[in-house]
């Protein structure tokens, strides 16, 4: 049990500021909306586990990006199609689930002519035949579409930003996320799937592998912003909210906050 804690505290760090950055990319101003808001919970230790969360961080997770970026550009491009991949199936679940069965046939040929024609996901030959990549869908977002509120927004250790509706989405995204079920689950995995070799290390391979792969592409991103902000963490709060907001509305606007020009090609969660 304390293993599989690391392995998550581990790839969940690197993915706290990825919603943050992922909601900068666009052509349109994102106008100020109800959406782009949430009451504040408990500030003061949020403050103190985001000043932990992003010396953590410094210390660790931005040097192994750094070290990551280093290999071949072939290699990292692959590596990044095979995670994106694999997390298309928890984006079929949730398109599903709201109701987009368009978003989820394209999920679904997305994911069959990749795992095949594209090697187990390494190459994207869908894009070319017209199948174009609409971005992920979590079980927060689909919770939104459903019409439920963000509830409090407060920073978790290790975890970094959320709210109270995310938080629930995190839950549901491990009974709804194929990968997670298949390692982890004994019955899936002996009986529908035949293959012993699956386990519970794989899930948090593919998740850390993902992490590593968006914080190497994003250095610079993160960097700009920590320079650039008055308060570190209320511009934290504020992209996070928005990019939330995007991802239920389905929008591809940019923020206020931040040229697209500052920013590196990135797609999350």
């Amino acid at each position: 049990m304390i293993k599989k804690l690391i392995y998550i505290s581990l790839f969940t760090l690197f993915l706290q500021t990825s919603p943050v950055v992922a909601g900068t990319t666009g052509s349109e101003k994102l106008k100020a909306s109800s959406g782009d808001t949430a009451k504040e919970c408990f500030e003061g230790v949020s403050r103190a586990m985001f000043k932990l969360n992003n010396g953590l961080d410094k210390a660790i997770f931005k040097p192994i990006a750094k070290g990551y970026r280093a290999l071949p550009s072939p290699i990292r491009k692959g590596t990044s199609n095979v995670v994106d991949n694999l997390r298309s199936l928890l984006t079929l679940s949730n398109n599903i689930l709201q109701g987009d069965f368009g978003g989820a046939g394209n999920t679904a040929a997305r994911f069959g002519i990749n795992t095949t024609a594209g090697i187990l996901g390494i190459f994207d030959p869908a894009k070319k035949l017209g199948f174009e990549d609409r971005g992920k869908e979590d079980f927060g977002q689909t919770l939104g579409v459903w019409g439920a509120e963000s509830g409090c927004y407060f920073v978790l250790p290790v975890l970094g930003p959320t709210t109270t509706r995310d938080v629930i989405g995190l839950v549901g995204n491990t009974v709804l996320d194929p990968v997670y079920q298949i390692t982890h689950n004994t019955e899936i995995r002996n009986n529908i799937v035949g293959n012993g070799n699956y386990s519970e290390h794989n899930y948090y391979y593919y998740r850390s592998t993902g992490a590593v792969d968006f914080r190497a592409k994003n250095i610079e991103s993160w960097d700009s912003l920590e320079e650039n902000s008055i308060d570190l963490y209320a511009s934290l709060k504020s992209l996070y909210l928005q990019n939330r907001n995007q991802k239920i509305n389905n929008s591809s606007s940019s923020t206020e906050t931040q040229n697209d020009d500052d920013w590196e090609e990135i797609d999350t969660n």
